[in-house]
């Protein structure tokens, strides 16, 4: 099955994919400073609920091209190595925005906070590739493939919905810190655009197994 580096490495990949501005990130912190932390926390019931289905959707369909396609790996591994790169340009190039910034949103019940939740973790193409692209590429071939894709998947799950957790609960602190200090929002992006440089050149380096 997989080995605890090929867990760790995926772990800190995801982590560093947490940390990094996207859609659901936005949504889920602007709706907690706007609405308080048990809008944002049942807005993240909506977001984790659409980790699970792109999860389950994935791993079938790693499993089913991985035993078909005989260069699949190579060319997933080239995509994800290639998904990792604009991230980090997103998070290094001039005029990046936090998420931290405020969005003015208007006050939903709780089953509109959940569809909305669901609704952008769907529509988010860094979802997509995350599962499409980057899973494979700790799967080994040589033992059970659909088992090792929802090990992974969980493990995104957890680390996903625990970073987004931290982020709802504090959003309005630290925003407010941001909001006086510019300086630890470039710190914040360089960091996060620098390790996630790092790992898409690993990747594009590393040899199929």
């Amino acid at each position: 099955m997989l080995s605890l580096t090929a867990l760790l490495t995926f772990a800190a990949i995801c982590t560093g994919m947490v940390l990094t501005p996207g859609p659901n990130m936005a949504y889920l912190v602007s709706r907690s400073i706007c609405q308080g932390r048990v809008a944002g926390l049942i807005s993240l019931g909506g977001v984790v609920t659409g980790f699970i289905i792109y999860m389950l959707l994935a791993a079938f369909g790693i499993t089913a091209l991985l035993f078909a396609v005989p260069f699949a790996y190579d060319a997933l591994r080239i995509a994800g190595a290639a998904y990792l790169g604009w991230l980090a340009w997103q998070a290094l190039k001039p005029g990046g925005r936090s998420p931290f910034e405020i969005r003015t949103l208007q006050p939903d019940s709780p089953g509109r906070l959940y569809g909305m939740g669901l609704f952008t973790s769907l529509l988010n193409p860094k979802v997509a590739a995350l599962y499409l692209s980057l899973l494979p590429q700790f799967v080994s071939h040589e033992a059970n493939i659909l088992g090792q894709t929802l090990i992974l998947g969980t493990t995104q799950i957890l680390v996903s919905t625990l970073g987004n957790a931290c982020f709802a609960m504090a959003a309005g602190t630290i925003s407010a810190f941001l909001t006086g200090r510019p300086v630890w929002t470039r710190v914040q992006r360089w960091l996060m655009g620098t390790v996630l440089a790092g790992l898409a050149a690993r990747m594009a380096m590393d040899s199929a197994r």
